[in-house]
C-alpha cells in the first residue's frame, strides 16, 4: 500500500492521496513524532532545524482537523516573514487539494489589505499570516478567533528575534487560552520558555537532532576564491556544466543587483529576487525562472523563502550565510523530486571558520573544489560539443546540410577541415 508509513500516523485518505501525489514516500522524524501528538490535541513545542519537514508536521493535522465549510477560521498559523507565509500557504494548498471545505488564506504586509478582506469575508478555515498584519485584522474585526481551535507558531525563535514578542502575546491573549497551541522553533531560548509557561498547557517537547534530510542527494563542495574572482568562478563553472536552472545566494540586496549586472554583461540570462522588490515584481521574476526564460536566479535568504522549483540543478553560495541553518535551507532548493543536485560554497581567508561551523552543523565535510582554469573550461566545452556532434550524427536528417557544404569540398578544403572549422566556431562562440 502506498504511503503506509503515513497512514500509520492516523492521516485521512484525502490527505494521503495528496501526499502521494507530492512524491513523499515516508514521514520525516519530526512528522512521525509531531503529527500524532497534534492530532490528539496536545500543546506541543517542536525543536527542529530548517529542512526537516516542519510545514507538513503541523499542516497535515491543521487540514485534517479544520472546521470544514465554516466561514470563521479554526486554525491560525503565524510566520515571521511574508515569504514564509506564502510558502506555508502553498504547501497547505497542495496537501488539501483533495480535502473539500478547507481553504487557506494568507495575510501579510506588502499586499493590498482589500484583497485580504475580500478573501476573509468569503470564508477561510485556515489563516496563515505575519504577526503585524494579523493584529491589523484583529483590530479591524475582519479576523475573528472566537472559533479558533489551533494556533501554530512557525519559526517562533525567529519571530522573537525580529521583535514580534508583543504581537505574539497579543494574539495569544485573543485566543483566551482556548486553542491548542503548537510552536516550531530551531532553538528554545528563555523567551520561548516564558511563552510556554504563560500560554501553554503541559506542552509536549519534541526534539529532532541531526542534519536536514534535504542534503542527502546533493553533492556539496567548497571553493576557495578571493572575493574579486567569485563572479569569474561562477561563470567558469556554468560554462563547464549543463545546468538547466541555477540559484545563487547573496547576503545583501545590493550584492544581488551587482552580481546580476555582472552576469548579464557576460551573456547569462539572469535576474534578482530580494526584499526591495514589490511582490508583483517578485512574482514575475519567479514565473520567468519557472518557465526557464532566465537560467540564473540571484536571491537573498528572505526573498528565497517561497522558491519551490523542481528543476534547480545547482546552488551557489556567493556569500557564506550568516547563520549555519540558512545553509541547509539554501541547498535544499536543489535535488528536489528525486533529482540530484550540486551546491558550491565560496570562501576566502578567515571565512573558512564560518564554513567549519556549517560542516559541524550538517555533520558533513564539504569536498574542496578548485576554481576551473580557462583551459579546463575550454576542454570541457570541447567534450560537450563532441558529444552533441555524435548525437546529431546518430539522429540523422543531415542531407540538406551536406548538399550545402559539398561545394566547399570541390574547392581547396577537405571534409575534415570543414568539420574542424565548424567545431572551432562552436567552441569559440
Amino acid at each position: 500500500m502506498k504511503n503506509s508509513a503515513f497512514s500509520e500516523l492516523g492521516i485521512q485518505p484525502e490527505i494521503l492521496k495528496a501526499i502521494n501525489e507530492m512524491g513523499f514516500e515516508a514521514p520525516t522524524s519530526i512528522q512521525s513524532k509531531c503529527i500524532p501528538a497534534i492530532l490528539e490535541g496536545k500543546d506541543l513545542v517542536g525543536q527542529a532545524q530548517t529542512g526537516t519537514g516542519k510545514t507538513a508536521a503541523f499542516g497535515i493535522p491543521a487540514i485534517q482537523q479544520a472546521n470544514k465549510g465554516s466561514k470563521i477560521p479554526s486554525v491560525l498559523i503565524l510566520c515571521p516573514t511574508r515569504e514564509l507565509a506564502i510558502q506555508v500557504t502553498g504547501e497547505l494548498i497542495k496537501l488539501a487539494r483533495h480535502t473539500n471545505g478547507v481553504f487557506t488564506v494568507p495575510v501579510y504586509g506588502g499586499q493590498p489589505i482589500s484583497r485580504q478582506l475580500k478573501a476573509l469575508k468569503k470564508g477561510a478555515q485556515i489563516v496563515v499570516g505575519t504577526p503585524g498584519r494579523v493584529i491589523d485584522h484583529l483590530k479591524r474585526g475582519t479576523l475573528r478567533l472566537n472559533n479558533l481551535q489551533k494556533l501554530i507558531l512557525d519559526e517562533a525563535d525567529e519571530m522573537l528575534n525580529m521583535g514580534f514578542r508583543e504581537d505574539i502575546e497579543k494574539v495569544l491573549e485573543y485566543t483566551e487560552g482556548k486553542a491548542q497551541t503548537v510552536m516550531f522553533s530551531a532553538t528554545v531560548p528563555k523567551a520561548i520558555k516564558r511563552l510556554m509557561e504563560k500560554f501553554m498547557t503541559d506542552p509536549e517537547m519534541v526534539r529532532v537532532e541531526g542534519r536536514a534530510e534535504t542534503a542527502e542527494h546533493i553533492e556539496q563542495y567548497s571553493m576557495e576564491v578571493r572575493d574579486s574572482m567569485r563572479t569569474e568562478a561562477i561563470s567558469r563553472v556554468l560554462d563547464m556544466s549543463e545546468f538547466r536552472l541555477t540559484l545563487i545566494f547573496c547576503n545583501t540586496k545590493r550584492q544581488c543587483d551587482t552580481l546580476v549586472e555582472e552576469l548579464q554583461a557576460r551573456g547569462y540570462t539572469s535576474d534578482a529576487l530580494h526584499g526591495d522588490m514589490s511582490q508583483n515584481v517578485r512574482d514575475k521574476v519567479m514565473e520567468k525562472f519557472r518557465k526557464r526564460k532566465i537560467d540564473v536566479l540571484v536571491a537573498t535568504d528572505v526573498a528565497a523563502r517561497g522558491i519551490d522549483v523542481d528543476e534547480i540543478d545547482a546552488v551557489f553560495n556567493y556569500d557564506i550565510p550568516q547563520d549555519p541553518e540558512y545553509y541547509v535551507h539554501r541547498i535544499g532548493r536543489t535535488a528536489r523530486a528525486g533529482r540530484e543536485g550540486v551546491a558550491i560554497t565560496f570562501y576566502a581567508g578567515r571565512k573558512r571558520r564560518r564554513l567549519k561551523m556549517i560542516e559541524k552543523q550538517i555533520r558533513t565535510k564539504l569536498v574542496p573544489l578548485s576554481m576551473p582554469s580557462v583551459k579546463d573550461v575550454r576542454d570541457s566545452k570541447k567534450g560537450i560539443h563532441l558529444e552533441n556532434i555524435v548525437k546529431t550524427l546518430e539522429a540523422g536528417g543531415l542531407r540538406e546540410y551536406i548538399e550545402e557544404l559539398e561545394p566547399l569540398l570541390e574547392g581547396d578544403y577537405t571534409a575534415i577541415e570543414v568539420a574542424a572549422a565548424l567545431y572551432k566556431m562552436r567552441i569559440e562562440s
